[in-house]
C-alpha cells in the first residue's frame, strides 16, 4: 500500500472508484481546497487503485464548539476506505498515522477528527490510536445532489483529539 497526496490526475480515478453524493465530488472538493493551501487530501492505493482517503484542514473543524475549545487545531476530515471489504485490514490506520507525520512535518502538536455517533466501530479505531475525546458538537454540512437539490446534513458528533509526540519522525512511510 501507498499513501501519496493527491494530484489532479486523480480526482477522476477517485470519482470513478470511491464515489461521492452530489453533483460536484467531494473529491474535488478537497483537492481544490488542497490547491489553495487550507489542506492536504491524502489517498491511499493499493496496486494502482484508490482505496481510502483522508484530509487534513490546516485551519481545522468548523464547528463553533470545537474551535472555541481547542482553537487552530488541524482536522483529519473525510477519513474513507473502500470498498467496505477493505476495512480492519489497516488502510484507515496508515492513512491517519500519515496525516499524524504531516501535521508534524507541518509543526504541529495535536490533531484531532471527529467521530459520528452511530459508528461505534471508528470510535474504537480512534481510541486504539490514542485519540480522545474533547468536545461533542453538531456536524453540519450539505451538498448539491444530481438533480440539483441541497442535501444538508446534520450528524451529532464527538471532537476528538491527539497530542503528537515532537522530536525525531520514527514513522515508517506506507
Amino acid at each position: 500500500m501507498e499513501i501519496a497526496v493527491c494530484r489532479a490526475a486523480d480526482v477522476a480515478l477517485l470519482d470513478e472508484c470511491i464515489g461521492s453524493p452530489g453533483a460536484v465530488s467531494s473529491h474535488a472538493r478537497r483537492f481544490a481546497r488542497q490547491g489553495e493551501g487550507g489542506g492536504t487530501y491524502l489517498v491511499a492505493w493499493i496496486d494502482g487503485r484508490p482505496v481510502g482517503h483522508a484530509e487534513v484542514i490546516w485551519d481545522g473543524c468548523a464547528a463553533p464548539e470545537v474551535r472555541a475549545a481547542l482553537p487552530g487545531c488541524p482536522e483529519l476530515n473525510g477519513l474513507g476506505v473502500w470498498p467496505p471489504e477493505l476495512r480492519s485490514r489497516g488502510i484507515g490506520g496508515a492513512l491517519i498515522r500519515r496525516a499524524e507525520e504531516l501535521a508534524r512535518e507541518y509543526g504541529r502538536t495535536v490533531l484531532g477528527l471527529g467521530v459520528a455517533a452511530d459508528n461505534p466501530r471508528a470510535a474504537d479505531l480512534y481510541a486504539r490510536l490514542g485519540y480522545r475525546r474533547l468536545t461533542d458538537y453538531v456536524d453540519r454540512w450539505s451538498y448539491e445532489d444530481r438533480d440539483g437539490v441541497i442535501r444538508e446534513c446534520v450528524d451529532p458528533c464527538t471532537f476528538l483529539t491527539k497530542e503528537l509526540p515532537s522530536g525525531s519522525l520514527d514513522v515508517k512511510r506506507t
